[in-house]
């Protein structure tokens, strides 16, 4: 019977839509995670009767048809690009951004990665990375005697000399997309440009377009944990539904085997 093979595609959307809803919950801690959520579209009908055919000589014709699906298929796991909460952390060297943009980051391969998570440290050198020791692009040197380390909320970064004079570093620089929800994620909170993404927009944190810079602040992951606890509690119903089926369909079977 068909309706095995059906219930069976429901069966694995919903197993992935589960894997998907279980890797937001594994990232609720996840300094600047952005949630996913699993898209489904059906397969392809078949035609037992046509709609819109003639079904008599004088021209008319049938208004619906019969359609027969054969079940679903993954579209997409469309990732939800919103703002998570900030929250204080008191570190220095912690930076959130608010609104749009991502941090740019200088990959071992020369490649630029981007980034929503701003826990950066300082290397030997002095210079500003993240906690993988990838440096932040443009680069920016902290001396060993810097004293009251400034980041403002448009990305200068600041701190007071041995002589306490204010020496300005650098300037911290944002990249944003056309479709952000296009960047592939490649894991330690990293994304990587694409041709669904678009070319990166590279401007000054609180331009028009950009968000602006929080200091001493990060931003947590978009899961709602209520939110993922509902869609969890439906792909499980789902998931019930479609192996009632599958027992359904193969009973059916068996009677009509019996019959023979």
């Amino acid at each position: 019977m068909k309706a095995l093979h059906i219930a069976a595609t429901g069966m694995r959307a919903q197993e992935l839509n589960v894997e998907v809803i279980s890797n937001n919950v594994a990232n609720m801690r996840t300094t600047g995670y952005k949630r996913q959520r699993a898209d489904f579209q059906d397969l392809l009908y078949q035609n037992l009767r046509r709609m819109g055919t003639n079904s008599s000589a004088n021209g008319t014709i049938v208004p619906t048809g019969v359609q027969i699906g054969s079940g679903v298929k993954t579209a997409s796991t469309a990732r939800i690009m919103s703002q998570g909460n900030l929250t204080q952390t008191g570190k220095e060297l912690d930076v959130a951004v608010r609104g749009e943009g991502f941090f740019q980051i200088q990959m071992p391969d020369g490649g630029t990665a981007y980034t929503r998570d701003g826990s950066f440290e300082r290397d030997p050198n002095g210079q500003l990375v993240t906690i993988d020791g990838y440096a932040i692009l443009p680069g920016i040197v902290i001396p060993e005697d810097a004293r009251d380390i400034t980041i403002s909320t448009d990305g200068q970064v600041q701190i007071l000399d041995a002589n306490n004079a204010v020496q300005q570093l650098g300037q911290i620089q944002t990249a944003r997309f056309i479709n952000k929800s296009g960047l592939e994620a490649i894991g330690d909170n990293l994304f990587l440009q694409t041709e669904s993404s678009g070319d990166a927009i590279v401007g000054t944190p609180g331009e028009a377009g950009f968000g602006d810079l929080m200091q001493k602040h990060l931003e947590m992951a978009n899961v709602e944990a209520v939110s993922e606890i509902s869609d969890l509690i439906a792909a499980q119903r789902a998931y019930e539904m479609n192996s009632r089926i599958i027992k359904a369909a193969d009973e059916m079977s068996a009677t009509t085997s019996n019959l023979r």
